[in-house]
Formats: C-alpha cells, sequence, structure tokens
C-alpha cells in the first residue's frame, strides 16, 4: 500500500520528492560545515524548504556557526523524550536545522539500531521539506558511513592538504568496497583558483581511476576567501555577509547545480526507505 502511493505520488509530481545530501571529507578542518550551511542557505533563498541535519552528533557546531539558541537536540529524540519536529530550530531564511548534542561521548558510539532509530524519527516529521543536507562528522566510523550510504549523492569537501586527499580516498574507498557507492561528488575548498581546484580533483581521480570502480565528479572549486572567516567571526553564513565574494558566489553556483541534480525514481535501498515514508505520509494526508 505504502509503494503503490509513493509511487502515485511520483507520477503526480516528481518535484515533491525529497532530495538527500550528505556532505563529507574525511578529514576534520576542510570546511565542510561552511559547506553545507551556505549551500543549504543559497538553496533557501533560491526557493527551496531545506533542512540541516547536524550528524556530527558528538561535537555539535552548526547551531553554534550561526548563533542559534537550542534547548533539545537529537539526543532528546532517541531518548523518546520528543519527536524530531520539537527539536528543530529555525535558520536564516526559513532553514531547518536539526541540532546534535556536544561534549557527549555516548552519542559518538550509538548502536546500529540507535542509527536506524535516529532516521526512522524522520518518519514522523511534519515539517515540508525539499531538500535535506546530512552534515557528517569528519572521520571514517560507522556513522559516517551510514549517513554517507543512506543519501542520493555524497559531496565530499577536499582541499589542498596531502592528508585531505588521503582521507578523502580512504572515505571513497570503503563507501565503494564495502557498501556499493559507485558516484561521488567532490568540492575543491580553500583552492587559489579554478584552476588549482582542477588540479586537486585530477589528482584524487588518478589514484581512485587506479584502484577504485568509482565515478567522480567535480561539482564545485570555492577559493580560499578571508570573508569566510569574518562570516564565522560574525555568526553568519558568507552568502550572507558577504554575497558578493568569491566564496559565496562559487557557493551559490554550487546550490544551483544541486538543486537540478535529478532524484532517483527508486530509493537506493540503504536508509532512504525514510524518504518513502516522508513520500507516503504527505499522500495519507492530502487524502484524508
Amino acid at each position: 500500500m505504502i509503494e503503490d502511493q509513493a509511487s502515485s505520488l511520483r507520477k503526480m509530481n516528481q518535484s515533491r520528492l525529497i532530495k538527500v545530501i550528505a556532505v563529507t571529507g574525511g578529514k576534520g578542518g576542510v570546511g565542510k560545515t561552511n559547506i553545507t550551511l551556505n549551500t543549504a542557505i543559497s538553496m533557501a533563498k533560491q526557493g527551496k524548504r531545506v533542512m540541516v541535519l547536524d550528524a556530527d552528533l558528538g561535537l555539535a557546531n552548526v547551531d553554534v556557526m550561526l548563533g542559534l539558541r537550542v534547548e533539545k537536540n537529537l539526543s532528546h529524540v532517541l531518548s523518546g523524550e520528543c519527536t524530531l519536529d520539537e527539536v528543530l530550530v529555525t535558520g536564516p531564511h526559513g532553514i531547518k536545522i536539526a541540532p546534535a548534542t556536544s561534549g557527549t561521548q555516548s552519542m559518538t558510539e550509538l548502536s546500529p539500531t540507535e542509527h536506524a532509530g535516529l532516521i526512522r524519527a524522520f518518519s514522523e516529521l511534519r515539517s515540508q521539506i525539499d531538500v535535506l543536507i546530512v552534515d557528517t562528522a569528519a572521520g571514517i566510523s560507522d556513522m559516517v558511513l551510514s549517513f554517507s550510504k543512506a543519501s542520493q549523492d555524497i559531496m565530499v569537501v577536499v582541499c589542498d592538504e596531502p592528508t585531505s586527499l588521503t582521507d578523502a580516498y580512504a572515505l571513497i574507498k570503503i563507501l565503494n568496497r564495502e557498501h556499493g557507492v559507485f558516484r561521488f561528488k567532490i568540492v575543491a575548498n580553500m583552492v587559489r583558483d579554478v584552476r588549482e581546484g582542477q588540479e586537486l580533483f585530477s589528482k584524487l581521480s588518478k589514484v581512485t581511476g587506479r584502484f577504485l570502480d568509482v565515478a567522480l565528479e567535480l561539482v564545485a572549486t570555492v577559493p580560499f576567501d578571508e570573508n569566510i572567516r569574518r562570516a564565522v567571526r560574525k555568526q553568519t553564513a558568507i552568502v550572507d555577509a558577504y554575497p558578493g565574494s568569491p566564496a559565496a558566489m562559487a557557493i551559490s553556483q554550487l546550490a544551483k547545480k544541486a538543486i537540478a541534480w535529478p532524484i532517483p525514481n527508486q530509493p537506493g535501498g540503504h536508509l532512504e526507505f525514510f524518504i518513502e515514508q516522508l513520500v507516503s505520509h504527505k499522500v495519507a494526508g492530502s487524502q484524508r
């Protein structure tokens, strides 16, 4: 019944399906959360209803970067104290943020059942969204892999540091060989110019091409921009504080491109089941 309803909705209005994008990188400090937030806000400015899931469950920083006051977080959802809707906070341009907790080690060591329970909370989500962007933690933990493989598109953020490329390769390798992920979108961040971004992408492509069966796509080159640091100090997004800056313009173009990425007709078979439940919930609600 649920599958039939979801299929009917797709035929009626494909645009109502939810786009799920994971932003990851392997290494910390590559600007992953900045890319996440600014892409989300840029999408919202282009008319999309966007939610950001802070999936760095033990070291929350999405709400901190925007100076938002948070009273409850995802730990309260897992404990059953409240629903996902009740922990959401509203950010710039109406984006919704599901905040993580900070300094809680137990949240970094969730069991597979708890992972699934967190994702399952989305089946009860009442907020209407078009795009869900998942800001993963650094590293290649089970949690990072779970959220990455649950997404339709995986954006891997890299910068021009040997450790960044090494860690990005390790992440791509595990997702490819152990979880059957074949397509990755690459964001070259904090580069001097487009050429440096292309060279960075070429380095990563060469090593993955030799050892892995994957397809990489360079979707953005975001230049190093002092305005990002200024925006962070102001606890605001660069696309709002300095919209004409090089980095803001690059991220705005990335958001425009990401909006156009196609949504699969069928879920990928991982944790994308919650998308099906969201869709079917909307169908059921419209038929009442």
